[in-house]
């Protein structure tokens, strides 16, 4: 006999609001309800809506990008109750397979207002954009950024088990602090506990409303259980282990991207898809004492994107600031400026920067941390591959610059 069919353990309506849907919810609480129930040993498929619910559309405006409501996104796919998992016991996560549904075959990145959610360089490129990307099977490509094709790493943005009360008064407080602290800063440091568009899937009222009060936003990872980690080697064939902290974990699963590059740079970053991703869920047995675990481990799968030997450019960037200013080894400004240094070579072949701004979001660029020890300068790397290219980008090829479009913008 042949193996029995994958079950599907929830399915998602890419027609029907998300926040009208049971199996999904947008917050991180230990109340929010099962959606359904999965075997110790099982594997099954979840369908899950794009990071927005849908609010992105597949057009040449990014009047989507602009407007888009951050207080409805991150739906995720859950809870589940896993049989027999238990406080302390580590949930083994085997992702076997990520693809995009079949009615929806194109994704979307994008640079949101600076005023509405930024990114990493939101201080030089504030203007909302975005670039729809096609797919055509393992392969993506784009005409808001032609010239460049490359296969995905497809895998989920976020994964990870409901927090315990304790857990989840942990993360409140230390937010909390965090954001009475730097008050001082011009943005938003964390996001504190909102009850605007709270969804908690087919929770009573009264429980939806403790939840809008408690519940933790899902846009950051955290260490006590992983969350939006945005890590792209998540891919087909990886073993997440993560920590449970309440009976049937509770496990949730979304946001899931055909590609990402390290850093998902522009904050809408990757590129976003709805989908159904397939998982077997194993339990160890008070498997946090005996890993010693405290944050969640993984095991990268085999699959990922080949380019040989000398087919990557790799640029350096330092902690000084683009006004010259020195910072103490910090790797966030270093990092930025290296992304800036790709920025000021691609542009010579005639992108714009957001063009490339988005492409370093979404394509398959590796992103180091050189060095952390040698004061004052802390150095970060990021390599682009060269063959994503349909023309030469090495130093020592010609430069002849093209008609490449533009990127879709918003109309104010």
């Amino acid at each position: 006999m042949g193996k029995q069919e994958i079950r599907t353990a929830a399915k998602v309506s890419l027609e029907k609001p998300a926040a009208e849907q049971d199996c999904l919810h947008n917050r991180w609480h230990p109340d929010v309800p099962f959606c359904g129930t999965i075997k110790n040993g099982e594997t099954v498929k979840i369908e899950c809506v794009d990071w927005t619910g849908g609010q992105i559309g597949n057009n040449d405006s990014a009047d989507d990008v602009r407007d888009v409501d951050l207080t409805r996104v991150h739906y995720l796919t859950g809870p589940f109750e896993i049989e027999s998992a238990e406080p302390g016991d580590i949930l083994l996560v085997e992702i076997q397979d990520v693809q995009p549904m079949q009615e929806h075959p194109w994704g979307f990145t994008g640079v949101f207002a600076k005023e509405n959610g930024g990114g990493f360089l939101d201080e030089l490129y504030p203007k909302p954009a975005k670039a729809i990307w096609d797919f055509e099977g393992i392969f993506c490509s784009s005409r808001h950024i032609p010239g460049v094709s490359f296969a995905g790493l497809i895998h989920p943005g976020i994964l990870g088990c409901a927090p315990s009360p304790e857990v989840l008064e942990t993360w409140n407080k230390r937010e909390a602090e965090l954001i009475s602290t730097h008050s001082h800063l011009d943005r938003e440091v964390a996001l504190p506990p909102n009850p605007q568009s709270v969804h908690a899937g087919s929770a009573s009222d009264d429980i939806k409303e403790k939840v809008g009060k408690e519940g933790a936003r899902t846009i950051p990872g955290r260490p006590e259980h992983g969350g939006n980690c945005d890590i792209k080697n998540l891919s087909r064939g990886s073993k997440v282990y993560l920590p449970v902290h309440v009976k049937g974990a509770k496990f949730s699963v979304g946001d899931l991207h055909f590609s990402q590059g390290d850093g998902e740079i522009s904050f809408c970053g990757a590129i976003e898809m709805a989908g159904v991703i397939t998982i077997k869920f194993s339990v160890m047995k008070e498997g946090m004492k005996q890993l010693s675990m405290k944050s969640p481990i993984y095991i990268p799968g085999p699959v990922e994107p080949q380019f040989g030997p000398g087919r990557y450019i790799y640029f350096e960037g330092f902690s000084v600031d683009e006004n010259g200013k020195q910072h103490y080894m910090d790797a966030t400004v270093a990092y930025r400026q290296t992304c800036l240094r790709v920025i000021e070579y691609l542009r010579r072949y005639g992108y714009d920067d957001y063009q490339i701004y988005l492409l370093l979001s979404c394509a398959p660029v590796q992103g180091h941390i050189a060095g952390i020890v040698d004061i004052p300068n802390a150095c970060t790397t990021m390599g682009v591959p060269v063959d994503i290219f349909d023309f030469d980008i090495r130093p020592e090829a010609k430069i002849e610059k093209r008609d490449l479009g533009t990127c879709a913008f918003a109309s104010k």
